[in-house]
């Protein structure tokens, strides 16, 4: 079956409480067993998905994010993560945003959209924002939405971004320089076992965010595809 098990929660739990090289080489048949479990989720969750998106990540195990924590530029320097993650790339330039999912005891959820965003692209959301923000406001304010999300989150700018104005209608949305749309989970619901299909239906809720991106960040004034 192709779920997460609670043993795949308490394996992380012993890292944090042992996070050094020797246990955790000690314990890596144990960690190559979780693993592979949880590969097993990913791989269930990316069919689901190609069902209704187009990726290029070819494999769950090839989703998956290495355990080894890279501590070169970290103050943390624990050599070993203490959750389950992996993310997803859409195939193509013209589908835009990313698929994230997190797992880890307490602190489960998945998340899409836009982390960093480059100059260039912040500037061309911030332009069709200002032009006119009701499509977007209208993807924010959808009862799936809303239901499944709450609200756009990520960080935001302090004062106006230059070039508009204090007084502009939409400046709440002309802030933000991340568009993260985030769903937590409780370990219970992560243990069910249609979990996999409860994160592909939260993925498919962010596809009319996407949607609205990809058009913004692909397209010309005219509609048309940049070449």
């Amino acid at each position: 079956m192709s779920k997460i098990f609670a043993s795949n929660l308490e394996f992380l739990k012993l890292i944090k409480e042992n996070n050094q090289r020797d246990w955790f080489n000690a314990h890596k048949e144990r960690f190559l067993l979780e693993q592979s479990q949880v590969e097993a989720f990913a791989d269930a969750l990316l069919v689901q998905m190609q069902k209704h998106d187009v990726l290029d990540t070819p494999s769950g195990k090839k989703s998956l994010h290495r355990i080894y924590r890279d501590t070169r530029f970290s103050k943390e320097k624990t050599p070993y993560k203490t959750h389950w993650g992996g993310s997803f790339t859409r195939a193509s330039k013209f589908r835009r945003g990313g698929y994230y999912y997190h797992i880890e005891s307490g602190n489960s959820f998945v998340v899409g959209g836009f982390w960093g965003p480059v100059a260039s692209d912040l500037k061309l959301i911030r332009e069709d924002i200002a032009f006119d923000a009701e499509p977007l406001r209208k993807i924010l304010n959808h009862k799936d939405f809303t239901s499944t999300f709450g609200t756009l989150q990520g960080e935001q700018l302090k004062l106006m971004p230059k070039g508009y104005p204090t007084t502009h209608p939409d400046i709440d949305l002309l802030r933000y320089k991340q568009f993260l749309l985030i769903k937590n989970f409780s370990d219970a619901e992560v243990l069910e076992n249609d979990f996999v299909y409860k994160v592909d239906r939260t993925f498919q809720l962010m596809r009319p965010f996407f949607d609205y991106m990809s058009q913004v960040l692909s397209s010309d004034v005219n509609g048309e595809e940049l070449k």
